[in-house]
C-alpha cells in the first residue's frame, strides 16, 4: 500500500510518499503555483513517482492539505455572495457584537465592515420565524423568499447563503429556502447556516456561513480540477482532503463546507508534530512550522491537541465556528521581507516575497531583503546545499540586497543580516508566549518541535529566548505532508442542548447521542469505512450558570445514567481548574452543546528508525566554514561543521556551532548547543549550561 501527502504552501509544495510495504519512504519539493496550486501539486506528484519508480495508478490514498480557502479569505478574492435572513436580522453580520479587533484605537480596519462578506445590497430578508424550542412561529413566506432568490439571481450572485435566526434549532425553514434555490437559480453555490454548524450565536454562525459561501465556488472549481487531474494521471482512489478539525474529509464533503479547511495545512502541521513527538515519549508539545510565508504554532499536552473555542477561533478578523484545531499563524518564514515602513520603523513580515519573485538569492527578479537572504549572508544557507543542491541560488544577490537595506539604516551587512533574523525570531518567540504564557502553560516544561523549510534553522534560537530547554527536530522538515498521513476521517455533530445538571433530561439527552452517532456513522460507511473501523467520540460544551463561554468535558460511553452522569460535571470541573485555576464545586452547570465525532480509521504511516552506532557524527560530516552567530552579545564569526543529516547515526551527538543538511530543511546548532540524533529518526537539540 502506497501513501502520498500533498501539502500546499505559499512557496513550496511539499510531497511524501509513503511505501507500506516497503517502508520506503520518499520526499519531494516543488515551487507552489499561486495561478492555480494544482499545477504544482500535479508536476510533484508525477516527479515523486518517477524518484520512487511507481506509476501512479499505484498509489493507493492521496491526501492533501490545501490553503485554497484560506487564500480566499485573507486576499479577499471569493465570490459575490447573497443572503438570505430572517426580516429585521439583515445587519447581523454588519452590528456583530460591538467588539473591535483593536479596543482603543480610532483608526483600524474592522474586516465584518470595511471588507463585508455579503454586500448590503445582497441581504434579503424573509418572514418566517421559528421559536428558541423549535416551533414554528411564523409560517415561511416562500413568496417572499422567491422574490428574494429572483432579485439575487438578477444581481448576478455567485452564491447565496441562508441565515434564519433559530435554524440551528430547527432547519426547516432554511432547507426549504435551499431547495428553491436550487429549483430557481440551479447553477449558484448554496450554503444554509444550519448545515455548516448548527450553533446558536447568530453573528458567528451567520458569518461562518458567509465565509462558506464567499470561498464555496473557488474551491468547489479547484477540488473538482484536481480531482480531475489525478484521474487523468492515471490515480484510482479517491481524494481526501485535510480540514480544519485534525481529520480529513471526501472531495464532496470538502467541496460543500469549505469553511472547514481554513487551516487544513496548519492542521496536518500540528497532527505531524505531536506524532514524531510521540516517537520519542514527548507529551507537552510545541509544534513550530516555519515556511516561506508564514509560521504556525501548535500546543499539544497530555490531553491531546489543543482545539480553539468559540472565543478565539478569528481568521483573517473574521469570527468561524466550526470545529478546529488551535493553530496560530503569523506573518513570518523564510520569505518574509525586511522593510522600512512608512514610519521609518523597521519591520520583517508580515509581507512575503512568496514563491516568485521570492528572496533575491532565487534569481527570479526579487530586489528586497528576505529572511532567506539574511540566512545565506550569514553562511546558515549554501548555494551547494540549498533543497538538496537541486535548487540554484546566487549568494551574492543576498548580499546585494542586504547591503541595501543596510546602507540605508548605516549598519554593517552581517549586523544588518543578523538583525533581521533577531526581529523575526521575536516575533516568533511572541506569538508562542500568547498560546503558552497568556493561556496559562510554561513554555519551559514543553519541547518545541520544529519542521518546514525554516523552523528548524531559527528554533534553538528562539527557544532560547523562551527559555525552553530542548528542540526536537523531525525526519523530514515537510512535517505537514507528513501528518496528512496520520490522520482519520473526522465528522463533527452538534445540537444545542441548554440543560442544567441539577435537572437533567438524561432521556433526550441520550436520544440525541444516539440520533448524532448513527448520522456519523452513515457518513463514514458511505465514505467506504468498514463498520470495525469506525469510532465516536462524544462530548458536551459546558459551563457554569451566568458564563459567557463554553469548555468542553467528555461524556462516557454507552448510555449515560443517574449513575454516570456525574462523570461529566466532574471532567468539567477538572477542565475548568486546569484552564483558570480554579473549580466551583457547588455551582450549578448548564450543558450547552453535545457534540459528536465519528472517526474511520484510514491507513497511516509507519514509525520510522534509523540504524544506530553513532558517536560524534563523523559518518555525516560535510566539511566547514565560517559562520556568524551573537554570542554573549557579541557578532561574530565561527569555523561551523556541515554536516548530511541524512547520514547520521543513532547515538551520535554533535556540539555546536554545526549546520546539518537536508533536502526539504535545514537544522543550525549555535554555538552553546548540541544536538544527539535518536533511533527514531529525530534530532534533540539542547541548550548547554
Amino acid at each position: 500500500m502506497k501513501l502520498l501527502g500533498v501539502d500546499i504552501g505559499g512557496t513550496f509544495t511539499d510531497l511524501l510518499l509513503a511505501d507500506l510495504d516497503s517502508g520506503q519512504i520518499t520526499i519531494h519539493k516543488v515551487p507552489s503555483t499561486g495561478e492555480d496550486p494544482s499545477i504544482g501539486m500535479m508536476v510533484g506528484v508525477h516527479e515523486i513517482c518517477k524518484m520512487a519508480h511507481i506509476d501512479v495508478s499505484e498509489i493507493s490514498h492521496v491526501l492533501h492539505g490545501t490553503t485554497v480557502a484560506t487564500n480566499a479569505l485573507l486576499t479577499y478574492e471569493g465570490a459575490e455572495v447573497g443572503m438570505i435572513t430572517t426580516e429585521g436580522f439583515r445587519d447581523i453580520v454588519h452590528i456583530a457584537r460591538h467588539q473591535r479587533p483593536q479596543h482603543y484605537s480610532i483608526m483600524q480596519e474592522i474586516p465584518w465592515q470595511d471588507r463585508p462578506l455579503v454586500k448590503r445590497r445582497h441581504r434579503k430578508v424573509v418572514k418566517e420565524r421559528i421559536g428558541p424550542k423549535g416551533e414554528v412561529i411564523t409560517d415561511l413566506d416562500e413568496q417572499g423568499a422567491v422574490q428574494a432568490i429572483l432579485e439575487l439571481k438578477e444581481a448576478g450572485v455567485q452564491s447565496i447563503s441562508v441565515c434564519f435566526i433559530f435554524s440551528h434549532i430547527n432547519p426547516k425553514h432554511e432547507n426549504r429556502v435551499k431547495e428553491m434555490v436550487g429549483e430557481i437559480y440551479p447553477e449558484v453555490f448554496v450554503t444554509t447556516s444550519s448545515e455548516i454548524f448548527p450553533q446558536f450565536r447568530e453573528f458567528e454562525r451567520f458569518t461562518t456561513a458567509n465565509i462558506n459561501a464567499f470561498v464555496g465556488p473557488k474551491v468547489k472549481d479547484y477540488v473538482a480540477q484536481l480531482a480531475k487531474r489525478l484521474k487523468e494521471a492515471g490515480l484510482q482512489s479517491e481524494l481526501h482532503i485535510m480540514r480544519s478539525n485534525g481529520g480529513a474529509a471526501t472531495t464532496k464533503i470538502a467541496a460543500e463546507k469549505p469553511a472547514t479547511l481554513l487551516l487544513s495545512g496548519p492542521a496536518a502541521g500540528i497532527l505531524g508534530g505531536d506524532w514524531t513527538a510521540k516517537a520519542d515519549n514527548r507529551d507537552y508539545v510545541i509544534t513550530f512550522d516555519v515556511g516561506g510565508t508564514s509560521a504556525d504554532i501548535g500546543i499539544v499536552t497530555p490531553r491531546g491537541i489543543s482545539e480553539a473555542s468559540a472565543r478565539d477561533t478569528w481568521i483573517a478578523g473574521y469570527p468561524v465556528m466550526v470545529p478546529i484545531l488551535d493553530a496560530h499563524t503569523i506573518g513570518a518564514g523564510g520569505g518574509s521581507v525586511a522593510y522600512l515602513d512608512s514610519g521609518q520603523a523597521f519591520r520583517v513580515g508580515p509581507r512575503s516575497a512568496g514563491a516568485n519573485p521570492g528572496p533575491a538569492c532565487y534569481g527570479l527578479g526579487g530586489i528586497e531583503p528576505t529572511v532567506t537572504d539574511a540566512n545565506v549572508v550569514l553562511g546558515r544557507l549554501t548555494a551547494s546545499h540549498f533543497l538538496g543542491g537541486e535548487m540554484n541560488i546566487y549568494p551574492e544577490k543576498s548580499h546585494t540586497a542586504v547591503e541595501v537595506l543596510a546602507t540605508i539604516l548605516g549598519l554593517d551587512l552581517y549586523e544588518m543580516a543578523e538583525g533581521i533574523l533577531t526581529v523575526l525570531n521575536s516575533n516568533m518567540a511572541n506569538a508562542i508566549r500568547s498560546r503558552t504564557i497568556q493561556k496559562g502553560h510554561d513554555p519551559r516544561n514543553f519541547t518545541l518541535v520544529a519542521f518546514g523549510g525554516a523552523g528548524p534553522l531559527h528554533a534553538a534560537e528562539v527557544a532560547a529566548s523562551l527559555g525552553i530547554p530542548e528542540v526536537l527536530v523531525p525526519t523530514y522538515g515537510i512535517t505537514s505532508a507528513m501528518g496528512l498521513l496520520t490522520t482519520d476521517l473526522r465528522y463533527h455533530e452538534i445540537r444545542n442542548e441548554f440543560m442544567l445538571n441539577i435537572n437533567i433530561d438524561l432521556d433526550k439527552l441520550n436520544s440525541d447521542i444516539v440520533e448524532l452517532e448513527a448520522k456519523v456513522r452513515e457518513q463514514l460507511l458511505a465514505d467506504g469505512v468498514a463498520a470495525d473501523l469506525i469510532s465516536i467520540e462524544r462530548s458536551a460544551d459546558c459551563r457554569y450558570v451566568g458564563q459567557g463561554y463554553e469548555l468542553r468535558a467528555a461524556i462516557p460511553g454507552g448510555l449515560v445514567t443517574v449513575d454516570n452522569v456525574q462523570e461529566i460535571w466532574n471532567h468539567f470541573h477538572d477542565i475548568h481548574r486546569e484552564e483558570y485555576g480554579h473549580a466551583f464545586i457547588v455551582n450549578p452547570i448548564e450543558m450547552v452543546s453535545l457534540r459528536i465525532v465519528g472517526v474511520g480509521k484510514m491507513p497511516k504511516l509507519q514509525a520510522q528508525t534509523i540504524s544506530g552506532g553513532g558517536m560524534d557524527g563523523s559518518e555525516a560530516y560535510l566539511s566547514s566554514a565560517q559562520v556568524y552567530f551573537r554570542v554573549n552579545g557579541k557578532l561574530g564569526s565561527y569555523e561551523t561543521r556541515y554536516y548530511a543529516r541524512h547520514k547520521l547515526l543513532a547515538g551520535s551527538t554533535i556540539a555546536g556551532p554545526a549546520i546539518l543538511f537536508q533536502k526539504d530543511t535545514t537544522t543550525l546548532i549555535p554555538p552553546n548547543w548540541s544536538a544527539q540524533a535518536k533511533p527514531s529518526g529525530n534530532l534533540i537539540l539542547t541548550a548547554q549550561s
